[in-house]
């Protein structure tokens, strides 16, 4: 078997030369060895090299190499073996699954999974962790190699004795799983017989591709393209332009970084490489590039459970829990295709318990269709995974949503993520069909697989910023790289190792470890510093901990001091600033003569007799405070439940029994009814008790008095012939409606408030809106009487009646009708920005109240 003889290239090279350099000595090496370049391979060790590589041979004519990465080369030769059912693939959600199913065949393990499930998973992934990184350092050598290797392995475990029993044990689990895998894709390398080997090593050694050389029966060559592991910044600091910023916090470093890119495109340096050290820096980065509209080439990706797409999915499964909040399932439904938005926000107002719901019917036809569509996943009980698999593909496919998925680009990495495309491999098919999982399970499956599962958005062609990370970002045609995130716990801080394997033990076997993982992470740095321009950023703190210089960085400025060179200032950031007069907003004038509501409730014309523009957020916009429907109970809902219990007590009242008695009734079936925890209603029934003999006092009292309960909780609509013209309605909902001696009726609103302030309301009948507009409602007339009728005073029930309410409907009517037609002919509705009102008005965050200019 040949050496694998060694050239070692200039370590300062820049970048534009650092190709044609290799190229160069590629074929010269070729030609001094009579090799045919025709038939020899270059590996290099991923595949953004491959074009510029190229490219520099071709520059030079004659035969060209074959240029690939062990990759490339072995997806050339065929597809990938298919995975053995119960092996380790190096896929992670099917490994895990595989994992899963071998610990719950060990008694202890079946014992750790009943006691503590969470700490299970993280058995789990444990496992998985360690088995995979076995795996991968077996298949970095030679087959002929790998007996040895496991052999190896085995020799160095623990035995399991001691604290750490349970790991040692998890490591001699996963060493035995990893050594039952298959062949590797690469393996196929093994066998070619080209001319030549030719491994570049750039950004720390390919040790796939050194491996193949090593054993192959031709010529090899390995190209170093580092500079050496004990000093990788001497040679490159000398000739490296660097410019070093320092920003105040988080926001300021992404800031700095998304106008260093700017900056540079505008200089003409395209393209531009921005260098993802910190996942939540380059995010926040991102979304700033995306406000400028600059498209990006993202080679990172992001998390698939993070995707519209994987919302979808997931919100179907918790909407289908048999607890569900009605939060949630709202929350699926506004994705559903089969609600209507009519029928949507009826259902919502219905669960809300907002007194006006537009139409009730559509409502509960709609959660009865949404039941439908549930059932098959609410009533799944303990099933396979391959069961709940088939059932929710059958759930996306019966209302469009899976041909939707198939549409989108996430949705269809969801779909290939958890194999709703299809049915999978063997091993898959068999892994699924042994994992047993109830829904919440299975919903938890589902949402930690997107998790693990990254989403590649579709590159832009003519994206001018590639966002990749550090191992990726040298060797390429790059203007100008921004480094953000260049501080001590992102830039120079080794990455973690698996949980189960420690770092002697890694570094005897040879696998991967903290010292390589370092200089690797260097080799990747000094060669980005080959670049025309580099932009190093870092920030002072991250919230209360303080960020300091990256070692890497320190390494580098102490070679250039060294070389006699000036060191890169580190300047302070600070973003371009422009004085401007300090300016209010224009208090708001909007007109809405074409947009007028023609139904007009009591609220909305309170809300236009106290400020114009509340009116119009509320009744022209339709905009509505959405409150929190699974909250615990509030004097609001306190409010709705005892109107609900009263209109039941009198509207199902027999009077030839106690009423005591029939109250409690009404209370407890209402509470049913509403589905009401017993334990958050214990104060409320606390209250009600002491209530409600004072209400049969008060009723017994009225009755004697010749009143009694007519009707309640009834919807109206009245177009009053004062509105005639203007195509306006009145409508509302009556709480309560009592007929009299003489042909008399009273209605009655009740409150849960403070008695004081009706009591101040009554006081001043024309600035009462509310018992004004429902007397207008019923159609005003002498013999009708309006009155508040306090629920929770101390005193309570207190009726405060609204004297002559007649004639304030009267005067009501005539104002709206002058009001409505000046509105109509597009008079303004003005924000006023005055009286207690503004205080907690919704819509002050609209109206920009406190922006106003002074005048």
């Amino acid at each position: 078997m040949p050496a694998i003889e060694q050239i070692c290239l200039a370590p300062d090279a820049r970048a534009a030369d650092l190709w044609p350099l290799v190229a160069q000595a590629a074929l010269r090496w070729l030609h001094e060895r009579q090799l045919p370049a025709r038939d020899a391979i270059v590996l290099l060790p991923f595949a953004a090299l491959l074009a510029p590589v190229r490219t520099a041979f071709a520059a030079l004519g004659g035969w060209q190499p074959r240029v690939e990465t062990t990759l490339t080369l072995a997806a050339s030769l065929g597809p990938p073996p298919a995975p053995e059912a119960g092996h380790c693939t190096g896929d992670a959600v099917l490994d895990r699954l595989c994992a899963r199913t071998l610990l719950q065949r060990q008694a202890w393990a079946q014992r750790w999974e009943q006691a503590d499930p969470a700490g299970f998973d993280r058995i789990v992934a444990s496992l998985v962790d360690a088995s995979q990184t076995l795996r991968a350092g077996a298949q970095e050598r030679a087959p002929a190699e790998r007996a040895a290797f496991w052999a190896l392995a085995r020799s160095q475990l623990v035995a399991p004795v001691g604290p750490a029993a349970a790991e040692a044990i998890l490591l001699q689990v996963a060493l035995e799983w990893a050594s039952a895998a298959g062949p590797a894709h690469t393996d196929g390398l093994f066998g070619l017989l080209p001319s030549a080997w030719v491994a570049v090593t750039i950004g720390g050694p390919d040790e796939i591709a050194l491996a193949v050389a090593a054993l192959g029966h031709a010529p090899a060559l390995q190209l170093i393209v580092d500079a050496p592991a004990d000093d990788p910044f001497s040679a490159v600091c000398r000739q490296a332009n660097i410019q070093r910023f320092v920003c105040e916090d988080f926001e300021a470093e992404a800031q700095a970084a998304a106008a260093e890119v700017i900056a540079a495109l505008d200089a003409g340096r395209a393209p531009v490489a921005l260098v993802a050290l910190d996942r939540a820096l380059v995010r926040r980065v991102r979304a700033l590039l995306g406000r400028s509209q600059i498209p990006l080439i993202d080679e990172t990706g992001w998390v698939l459970a993070t995707t519209r797409s994987a919302a979808a999915v997931v919100g179907l499964l918790k909407a289908a829990a048999p607890a569900a909040a009605q939060d949630t399932v709202l929350d699926w439904l506004k994705d559903w295709p089969g609600a209507a938005p009519a029928a949507l926000d009826s259902l919502e107002a219905l669960w809300r318990e907002r007194r006006h719901v537009p139409d009730r019917g559509a409502a509960l036809q709609l959660w009865q269709d949404a039941q439908r569509h549930l059932q098959a996943l609410a009533e799944g009980g303990s099933l396979a995974l391959a069961a709940w698999l088939r059932r929710l593909r059958e759930s996306l496919a019966g209302d469009g949503t899976l041909e939707r998925l198939r549409n989108d680009a996430a949705g269809a990495q969801v779909l290939a993520a958890l194999h709703l495309h299809d049915e999978g491999s063997a091993a898959w098919q068999q892994a699924t069909a042994q994992a047993r999982l109830n829904l919440a399970g299975f919903t938890a499956w589902v949402q930690a697989t997107l998790e693990q599962s990254p989403y590649l958005p579709l590159p832009d062609a003519d994206a001018l910023v590639v966002l990749t990370p550090l191992a990726r970002a040298f060797g390429r045609p790059f203007g100008h790289i921004v480094v953000p995130g260049a501080d001590h716990r992102h830039l120079g801080a080794a990455d973690s190792p698996p949980a189960l394997i420690g770092d002697s033990w890694a570094t005897a076997l040879g696998l991967d470890h903290a010292a390589a993982r370092r200089q690797r992470q260097q080799a990747a740095l000094a060669q980005v510093l080959r670049a025309e321009r580099i932009t190093l950023l870092r920030r002072q703190r991250d919230d209360e901990d303080t960020l300091e210089e990256s070692p890497d960085v320190e390494w580098l400025l102490l070679c250039r001091q060294r070389s006699g060179l000036p060191v890169w200032p580190l300047q302070a950031w600070q973003p371009e600033r422009v004085a401007r007069p300090r300016m209010g907003v224009p208090r708001p004038l909007p007109s809405a003569a074409k947009a007028l509501p023609d139904l007009l409730s009591a609220t909305q014309l309170e809300a236009l007799r106290a400020c114009p523009y509340r009116f119009f957020a509320r009744a022209v916009l339709r905009l509505d405070d959405a409150e929190e429907i699974d909250t615990g109970l509030a004097k609001r809902d306190y409010g709705n439940w005892l109107h609900a219990v009263l209109h039941h007590f009198h509207s199902e009242r027999l009077y030839d029994q106690p009423p005591q008695a029939q109250l409690q009734q009404s209370a407890e079936h209402i509470t049913r009814e509403m589905a009401l925890d017993d334990g958050e209603m214990l104060p409320w029934r606390a209250s009600f008790e002491t209530f409600s003999p004072a209400y049969l006092a008060w009723c017994a009292e009225r009755e004697a008095a010749g009143w009694y309960w007519a009707d309640g909780e009834s919807d109206h609509r009245r177009a009053p012939p004062e509105l005639d013209g203007l195509g306006l309605s009145l409508r509302g909902r009556i709480d309560r409606l009592d007929h009299g001696p003489d042909g008399q009726q009273q209605l009655l609103d009740y409150k849960t408030g403070s008695a004081d302030v009706l009591r101040r309301k009554v006081n001043e009948p024309l600035e009462d809106t509310q018992l004004a507009f429902y007397a207008a409602l019923l159609g005003p007339a002498d013999t009708l009487g309006a009155a508040y009728l306090a629920l929770d005073s101390p005193n309570a029930p207190l009726t405060m009646a609204h004297k002559e309410v007649h004639l304030s409907a009267q005067t009501l009517l005539e104002g709206l009708s002058d009001e409505w037609q000046r509105l109509r002919e597009g008079a303004a509705l003005p924000a006023l920005g005055e009286g207690p009102v503004c205080d907690k008005c919704e819509a002050r965050g609209l109206c920009r109240r406190d922006h106003w200019q002074a005048s």
